[in-house]
Parts: C-alpha cells; sequence; structure tokens
C-alpha cells in the first residue's frame, strides 16, 4: 500500500496524555505535530492506541504522584507505555531514574523537550505510516528515496567503513572504521523498496559478514519486535519480507567468516538466494599474510566444501589480485591451482595497482607492470575455463529467469538474469522468442525458461 493512500482506519494510533505547565504543554504540541506529520493518529483512550505518551510533571509530590498514577493507569490498560517530560529526568533512590525504578515496564523515558527522542522510541515501537519530506519525491521509493537502478532492482547499503586493515586498500582511510546502519532502518528501507515495485534486493557494505559487529549486536526494533543487529537476522528478515513480495535477496561482499555457515540453510530452503560474493583476493598464505587479509587459503578452501554440501546450488562469486608485491611464480601457481580446485562459479581479476597511500606500495618486491598484466591474462584464462565448464553443465535445466530488457513485450526475445547473475558484474541470460505466441516478457517480472546452450560468460534460454 502507498504510504499516501493509508486510511485513518488503518493508521497507528498513538494516545496521549499531557500533565504539568504551559511549557510542558508547548512540548506535547510539538510531539503531537510531528505524530501527526507522519501520519500517525491519536486516541481518545488507553484501549484504542497502539501505544501511549505520557508527558510528566515532576515539580511537587502531588504531581509526581499524579504523573507516576497516570503511567500505572496507561499500562495497565494499554501495556505499551513511553514516558516523557521534567519526571523523565528525575532520579530515584541510589541514583537510578524514578519512572524505571517505579514502572520497568516503560517502553522508553526521556526528560522535557526531547520531541526527537520521543519520536525516536515510537519509531521503535510503531514504525511511521509515511515520511512527509519523502513520501511527495517523484520516482522516489519513499523512505528508500530516489533509485538510479531500474525500478526492478537496487542495492541496499547495511554499513559504513571497514574495521580491517588489508594492505592494498585505501578505504577506511577514506570511509573510516565500520558503522553498521540500525537494524530498523535497514528493514524500513528494505520494505518501502519491496513496495516500490523492486524484485532484487543486493545487499552492499564494505564487509557485509561484520554488520553488528561495531555496536556488539544490540537488539533493535522492527514493526515493534526485537531484532538483533546482526547478518544472520537480518538476512532472515530480509528473505521473510521478500518472500511475501516475490522478490530475491542477493549478499554482496561477504567476508568468509565462520558466522557465514550459519546464513547456508537460508538458502538452502529458498529464504536468500545461494549466491555468494566473497572476495577471496588471493589463496596463499604467505600472500594473504602480506595483504593482512582476515582468512588464510587452506580454511577458504574447507569453507567452500561445506558451503556445498549445506547448499549444493550455490553459486560464488570472487575477485582476486595478480601480481601482488613479492608473489613468486610458486605463489602465483598456487592460486591458479585454487581456482581450479575451489571452482569458483564467477571470477575477477585486477593487476596490482600501485594505488597512492596503499602500504602495499612499500612492502618491497614490486614486479613490473608487463608481469602483473601477464600474471592477471594467465588467472583469467584458468577462471573462465572454470567458469565455461560449470555453465555448460546448465543446459537442459529449467530456471528462473528475472526480465531485465524486453523490447516490443518481448515477442523477439529479451534478456534477463538467473539466481546465479548478479547485475553488471556476472552473466546474462539471453532469452529467445517465447515458444507460445501467447507468452509475453515484461521488465521486472520473472519467467521459467529451459537453458538450451552456453555461450562464453553467458547463457541461451528458451522461455515457456
Amino acid at each position: 500500500m502507498n504510504a499516501l493512500t493509508i486510511s485513518v482506519a488503518t493508521a497507528p494510533k498513538v494516545g496521549f496524555v499531557s500533565l504539568g505547565c504551559p511549557k510542558a504543554l508547548t512540548d506535547s504540541e510539538l510531539i503531537l505535530t510531528q505524530l501527526s506529520a507522519e501520519g500517525y493518529q491519536t486516541s481518545k483512550t488507553f484501549q484504542g492506541a497502539d501505544l501511549v505518551i505520557v508527558n510528566t510533571c515532576g515539580f511537587i509530590d502531588d504531581a509526581v504522584r499524579e504523573s507516576l498514577d497516570t503511567i500505572g493507569e496507561a499500562l495497565a490498560e494499554n501495556g505499551k507505555v513511553i514516558v516523557t517530560g521534567c519526571l523523565g529526568a528525575k532520579a530515584g533512590e541510589g541514583g537510578g531514574n524514578l519512572v524505571r525504578q517505579m514502572h520497568p515496564s516503560v517502553l522508553a523515558v526521556t526528560g522535557p523537550h526531547a520531541t526527537q527522542e520521543v519520536m525516536d522510541a515510537v519509531h521503535a515501537h510503531l514504525p511511521k505510516p509515511h515520511d512527509p519530506f519523502v513520501d511527495l519525491v517523484p520516482n522516489a521509493f519513499g523512505v528508500a528515496g530516489i533509485k538510479l537502478t531500474p525500478r526492478h532492482y537496487a542495492y541496499l547499503k547495511i554499513s559504513e567503513g571497514c574495521n580491517h586493515r588489508c594492505t592494498f586498500c585505501i578505504i577506511p582511510s577514506m570511509r573510516g572504521d565500520l558503522v553498521s546502519r540500525p537494524i530498523g532502518d535497514v528493514l524500513k528501507e528494505a520494505q518501502a523498496l519491496f513496495e516500490g515495485g523492486v524484485k532484487e534486493l543486493l545487499v552492499i557494505s564494505q564487509d557485509t559478514s561484520a554488520y553488528g559487529v561495531d555496536v556488539k549486536y544490540r537488539t533493535g526494533f522492527w514493526n515493534g519486535k526485537p531484532i538483533k543487529t546482526r547478518l544472520f537476522e537480518l538476512a532472515q528478515a530480509l528473505g521473510e519480507m521478500a518472500q511475501s513480495y516475490g522478490a530475491w535477496v542477493r549478499l554482496h561482499y561477504v567476508y568468509p567468516y565462520p558466522s557465514v555457515d550459519d546464513i547456508l540453510p537460508l538458502m538452502a530452503s529458498g529464504l536468500i538466494l545461494p549466491y555468494l560474493d566473497v572476495p577471496f583476493q588471493h589463496s596463499h598464505p604467505d600472500v594473504l599474510k602480506r595483504m593482512k587479509r582476515p582468512a588464510s587459503g587452506e580454511k577458504n578452501m574447507e569453507r567452500l566444501l561445506r558451503w556445498r554440501e549445506a547448499c549444493p546450488d550455490i553459486v560464488v562469486r570472487s575477485t582476486f589480485i595478480a601480481g601482488f608485491p613479492g608473489e613468486t611464480e610458486a605463489e602465483f601457481e598456487h592460486l591458479l591451482d585454487f581456482v581450479r580446485e575451489a571452482q569458483i562459479d564467477r571470477t575477477g581479476c585486477f593487476a596490482y595497482s600501485p594505488v597512492a597511500g596503499a602500504v602495499a606500495n612499500e612492502i618491497g618486491g614490486m614486479l613490473p607492470e608487463t608481469v602483473r598484466e601477464e600474471r592477471r591474462a594467465r588467472f583469467m584464462a584458468v577462471a573462465e575455463a572454470v567458469s565455461a565448464a560449470k555453465l555448460q553443465k546448465r543446459v537442459g535445466a529449467t530456471m528462473q529467469i528475472l526480465v531485465d530488457l524486453a523490447p516490443g513485450l518481448g515477442k523477439k526475445g529479451g534478456v534477463g538474469r538467473s539466481y546465479a547473475d548478479a547485475p553488471e558484474i556476472d552473466g546474462l541470460v539471453k532469452l529467445l522468442p517465447p515458444e507460445k505466441i501467447s507468452k509475453t516478457l515484461r521488465v521486472g517480472e520473472f519467467t521459467k525458461a529451459r537453458i538450451v546452450a552456453a555461450q562464453g560468460h553467458d547463457l541461451v534460454a528458451q522461455p515457456f
């Protein structure tokens, strides 16, 4: 449902009690104005509200008693209460918060003139119907804003920055350490995207696996329910949300930590796509050590085997660096053997580039550019052979294809992608004209197709 069409009957309702002096009354007016602007309705009774806000007074004993009694009444009749105002700032015995001591089950407590803190608490327990600042922006996805991607797929950034200090990378110096977005905000944006018609959500960050590490996986809230700020819980929630919209969720930039193993059952059950974009960068332990990467090549091989045991359909894409400073021919051959044995489905490779500011430039053993480029070419020849062989095995299979291009309703064919193909970095599925004359293809919709051939990085399929 579009946020602008939410009816008064379905809008969330907030009960409000304002106690105390005129200064408290003006605070109440500010809060009520913001609630109204965001689409909340007010309730005249505690029972008819989704939650209750009590703006308290804490000046004299009688006012304190009245405020505490009102909070107790609201808790008894409603159960969900946010407390604000002067009493919220009053200390109790032992220096603790008085309201918390007397009514420990309240949802949140703030002091006076704290409109934003109150609204944050409301949003955590009763998501807002709409945002007046973004809902009227043309071509936007509500709180998700304007997207530059086609309307049927979108990127969802879950964090910024990175805690690693890989010697070839300068991202932390530009973007800082890891900062995870509140999980409620992430899920709110995802829902807005799905409601706007997105059929594929691509989860991105500098280090997706580390989501929530910086906040110690603290508990956030989504639709009034607690949820940990951690990749597993996020992936599960996104997958369940996507299922209700008939959409895909794809994970990118996933470091191969042991915790990623927990996500494989979500892929095996179809909740999220059995696809992982894992930046291995190299396989030889000595090179990885010089790179200051967080995992060794041997463990990566073991982990890949476990992933495929848990989810046989999993597709793994990765990126590697050839010609890293000090890389010997033996270390490079180790990398080629790894790619052959690991059977990486989709692979990209960069010849090492001495980016200004990268610590790796000071390691020593910088290889000539011609050697770096020659190794990159050798690597890609091996990687492409592995990929081509794996694509050939898909011939004859039936796959679900997300249509990206369909001129004339696809009467002469079109272009799409399978679960194994992320947009712009992986291959395509070239769609032949449908077998049935009545069959049409539409951008942003799924179609079943039979794979009839493999061509380089791409597949050719017959829709039916």
